[in-house]
This record gives structure tokens, sequence and C-alpha cells, in this order.
């Protein structure tokens, strides 16, 4: 096992840093051979020639420049949706018609408004697009503009549905790129034609203009700087949110791992291990002291162990996938079983750290490790055939350009990720926003998650690369072609208990796409259907108003039922699932025991730091 190593002081890369790192210097020796089962174009990535860096400069630079984006993936799927409407004079007809009665009912509703109040609206936001919320909304002129829009919306909507012989993915894209054109000429988004903006402009005799001034150019200097943003008053890390009492008690080069303090004189024999994501801070399991699931754990009785990965600089861009499977998810069980007397654990991963857990329970399957009690995922996908609008962003072309983007810096960048969550709903998470922060001069809400959901990390250029290609570009592990040290690894070998969580407004990891865990595995199984969505369905802690949930038990030997039947079958019951989590974990223990030390006998592994540790400040 890797000792701790020393509490040092922890690197950062400084802005200028990161200016720098397209500058591309190729490698002075060969890449290391590709993780079996893990990448793909080995004989290329194991003895390029050297005309190949000069390919991947060149496809670095356009990265770099287009955010990543591959021209050629967005090029094909406009030339295959145009080259086949072209030759589809019925779907011409089809849309031609149905713009003409689009308009019609446009131009009949807004001749009927000023008579009718009640007239029906013909066209009507989408459930997550809150735009148009404002009462003026439903008034001439501002609902005739609101109406052509939602209209053209729905015209292209249909246009770029299923048309005979064009790929699916390439419709997907040419929809969502026809979306992002959309949202940018919403009449939202003008202070002419936005009821809202015109109100608090008259109200605050323009003040609200000038406060969006402000804070525009404070985002354009952020933008420009990348400065972490400072957490606002009262929600300070380590203080206010990512506070409960413990201990660092191992580290190495990729993670800490935090035992927290027992709050019970007795706790449950069996410790749990949660795996967050590396993508973001670990610190969503532990935000304030009211919605906190690892304080939640704790004082149920209930020894709980985190990790926190380290924010990874060009330095490590060689760590694998498997070094996060090895020396993460590995070396904490290890550590824990080790503090814990050789007691069983509760692992539990969330999003990507659900995935990397099902990887290494696969593998301490197949190696006869029975060290885990139960499994439980949160939000995480082990097959990625049905991702989501994740997948809209890769193909062979996408992932090739991502791939050199991360040769040349080192690493996938904060902003290069969160653009890509943003524009997933970018009616709200941007243009909600920037009228909101710019046109009606409002600060940003501060809350724990916001603080959260600005503290993003940088992923290491080889592992994000293994992750994209094996997972989801050629979806390998439920596949049963993902290898780990040269062989391969099935889901159907896990014999502990699972408790699955998919969360029903999930655009991340569709619940759709959690529930196909049924598919590749036989062991008694728990799934949980959560309101709200990918964050939100999992920070529903008790008491949080208008949370409900759906449940039911999978036993070994059951027939396999599809989604949307389970979700009829069962009925939604009101509250949290993680009471139903708790008393799950607590049936599935062996029973109350005294809490073990901080650090194990003899305090074999003596604490570096308070609890939340050094990676969390990692900039």
């Amino acid at each position: 096992m890797t000792r701790p190593i020393k509490d040092t002081p922890i690197k950062n890369t400084s802005a200028a840093e990161r200016r720098a790192a397209l500058k591309v210097v190729p490698p002075a020796r060969p890449a290391a051979a590709p993780q079996a089962g893990c990448t793909g174009n080995a004989a290329e990535e194991v003895n390029p020639h050297p005309y190949q860096y000069l390919d991947r400069i060149a496809r670095a630079i356009v990265a770099h420049n287009t955010g990543g984006v591959s021209p050629f993936s967005i090029m094909q799927a406009w030339s295959d949706w145009l080259l086949h409407l072209g030759r589809a004079p019925g779907r011409q007809l089809e849309l031609s018609e149905r713009a003409v009665r689009n308009l019609l009912e446009v131009l009949s509703y807004s001749a009927r408004l000023p008579v009718d109040r009640n007239v029906e609206q013909p066209f009507k936001p989408k459930e997550f697009d809150h735009r148009f919320g404002h009462a003026s909304w439903s008034q001439m002129p501002f609902s005739f503009w609101k109406q052509s829009f939602l209209a053209t919306q729905d015209w292209w909507d249909h246009a770029t549905g299923a048309l005979r012989g064009v790929s699916k993915d390439d419709t997907n894209r040419v929809n969502f790129m026809i979306r992002q054109y959309l949202d940018l000429f919403s009449p939202s988004n003008f202070p002419a034609t936005n009821p809202e903006i015109i109100e608090e402009t008259s109200r605050r005799k323009g003040e609200n203009i000038v406060e969006g001034a402000r804070h525009f150019i404070e985002d354009v200097v952020q933008t420009w700087t990348q400065r972490a943003k400072e957490p606002p008053e009262g929600l300070e890390i380590g203080k206010d949110i990512a506070c409960t009492p413990g201990k660092v008690v191992y580290r190495n080069d990729i993670f800490e791992l935090i035992q927290y303090s027992p709050a019970t004189p007795d706790v449950q024999a069996e410790p749990v291990l949660l795996v967050p994501a590396w993508i973001m801070k670990y610190y969503i399991l532990d935000l304030s002291p009211h919605n906190s699931l690892v304080r939640f754990l704790v004082d149920k009785g209930f020894t709980v162990f985190a990790m926190s990965w380290c924010n990874p600089t060009a330095d490590q861009a060689s760590l694998s996938l498997d070094d996060y499977r090895k020396r993460g998810v590995m070396e904490a069980i290890d550590a824990i079983t080790a503090i814990t007397c050789g007691r069983k654990v509760h692992a539990t991963g969330y999003c990507l750290g659900g995935t990397i857990l099902g990887i290494a329970a696969s593998t301490m399957a197949r190696d006869g490790d029975d060290r885990l009690a139960s499994v439980s995922l949160f939000a995480a996908q082990v097959d990625f055939s049905e991702a989501g609008e994740l997948l809209l962003f890769l193909d062979e072309s996408q992932v090739a350009f991502l791939e050199d983007l991360m040769w040349a810096q080192g690493y996938l960048d904060r902003p290069q990720m969160t653009r890509t969550f943003a524009t997933i709903r970018a009616e709200d998470l941007i243009y909600t926003r920037a009228v909101r922060r710019y046109f009606l001069g409002k600060e940003d809400l501060p809350t724990d998650l916001t603080v959260w959901n600005n503290d993003t990390t940088r992923m290491p250029a080889r592992m994000h690369g293994e992750y994209l290609r094996a997972l989801f570009l050629e979806n390998r592990l439920s596949g049963g072609r993902f290898a780990v040290e040269g062989r391969v690894v099935a889901l159907k070998d896990i014999t502990a208990p699972a408790f699955v969580v998919g969360t029903e407004k999930d655009h991340i990891a569709p619940w759709r796409s959690v529930y196909k865990i049924r598919l590749f595995t036989d062991c008694e199984l728990t799934f949980v259907l959560t309101s709200s969505g990918h964050n939100g369905g999992v920070l529903s802690e008790p008491g949080h108003p208008g949370r409900y949930y759906r449940t039911g038990e999978r036993r070994p030997g059951d027939n396999y039922v599809d989604p949307d039947t389970w979700c009829r079958e069962r009925e939604p019951v009101d509250g949290s699932w993680w009471n139903e989590w708790a008393d799950w974990l607590a049936v599935r223990s062996s029973g109350l025991t005294e809490p073990p030390e901080m650090g194990g006998p003899d305090n074999r592994f003596p604490a570096v730091a308070d609890a939340p540790g050094h990676y969390i400040f990692q900039k």
C-alpha cells in the first residue's frame, strides 16, 4: 500500500501558465501504451510518426479557437441533413404546410387576444424554459413576439426530427445547433422586447442598466483572467460549507481520504465510502450542515469516509483512467479496511465516481475480492448508449479534437468543460442568467450550490481521453469489452447488493440510462427514481419541500421490467430518499459497534490535515 505523502504545499497553476499551455512541445518519448480496453488507435499512440505531431498541433490550434468543438463534425451533420432533405419532396411539402399553419395560428391568436384574455396560447415553452414567466408576456405586443419565437422553435423541432436515411446523431446535432441559434435571438434577450426589462428600467430609472454594465465588466475580466471567484460571506469553504468535522488520514498525488468524526456513541460496523466525480469538487456531498449527505450519515450512526480528488495540472497529464481506479478507489478501500480492522465497505459513487466504482467493483468481483458490503450508485451510468445530450458532442472527429487539445494543454480546462454543460440548457444557464445579471442588474443568488458549481476542476489529458473513447464513444463496459490489467471485466460478476438512484430531470445522466444497470447485473438491486435533476435530486435532504421518490427491488432471478413500466407501477412516496437509503444500509450491516479510532489502531494512518483537507482549495 502506498504510504501517505507528507503535508506539502499544493502547486497551483497560474493564469499566465494556463495561457501559455497551448505552446505545444512534442513529447521527448513516445506516449505510454494504452490501458487494455481503454483507448483506441493504439499503434498510432505507441509509435507515432513525427509528422503526426504536426497534425496534432494543427488540430489543437483549431480546437483552442473553437472551444474544443470539431468543425468537421458540424459540417458532416449539416451535409447529411440538408442532402437528404433536398431529396425528400414530401417532407418539404410537409414543412411548408407546417410553416403556414404555425403562422396562421400566431396571427389568429394575436387577433383574438385583445378581445378575449382567456384565449389559449397555441405554443407553450418547454418544461425547463423559464424565460417567459413574467405576466406581461401574455399581453400585446409581447405575446406576439413570444408566440412567433415559439412557433419558429416548433417548426425547427419538426424539421430536424427523424428523416428517413439521416443518422439520428446528425439530426440531433442539427437540432441542437439550431436551438443554440434560436436561443440567441429569443425576444427575452433584448431590452426592447422583454417586458420585465422595460418595467424594471422604468421603475429604477435606468439604474439596473448601470448595475448590469458593472456586472458585465466584472464577468469579462474574470473570463479573461480565469481568476477564481471568492465565495460570498457566510459561504466559506471549511467553515460554512464542507464543514463536517474530520481528518485527512491518507493522501497521495490523486486524492485525499477524509475520515469523519463520529456523532453517536455506537456506529454501524461497516463504514461508508463516498466516491465523488472528479469533474467537480467532492463537497457537493458535504454542503451546508442542513443538506450535507456526509453529516446526515454520520448523525445516523455510520462511519463515513470521503475521497477528495486533486485538481490536476499539466504535470499530471499522463494520469490514466486505471490510475483513478487503482491508486484512487482501490487505495481508499485498502486504507479504510485497515483503519476499520478488516470490515467490509459500503462503497458509494456519484456521477463519474459511480462509473469508476462500477469498474472497480467488477474488477474486485473478477479477482475474488469480497471487501464490498454493498455498492450504491447515484446518477451514475455504466452504459452510455443513451447518455443524453452529452453524446451530441462525441464522435470520432470530436474525440480526436479534444484529445489533441488536451495533449497541447495537459488537461481539459475548466471553462471548456463548463461551456459544454451550460450549452445543454443554454436558455436557462446562459441567457436567463445574462438577462437577470446584465439587464435587470441583479446579483447571482449566493447559495452553497452555486459556490460549489463555480468551483470547477480540470481533467488529466490521458484519463479524460480514455474515458471519452472507451466509455462514451465505444461503450465498452456494458458491451463486455472493457479490460483492466489485460483482462475483461463484467458488471454481472458483482454479487454485493446494489442501491441505484436516478433523477427524473437529469440531462447529464438520464434516469433511463442509469436504469439500464438492471440489464447488466444479476445481484440484488434496489432502484430509486427521485424528483429534480442531476444535483438537486441527489441533494434531497429530509424536510426539503416538494420532494418525492419511487422505489422498487429486483431480486436475483427476477425478469427484466422496462423503465417506463417500472415507473408506472410505482407510486411516488413524499419525502427524501436519504432515509430509505440509510435504512437499506443498516439492514445490510452487521450491527452496532464502537467507532473506529481516527486513523486506525496505533494511529497507523496519522492525520495529515483537518477536514476538508488541502485538495479542495486547489485552483
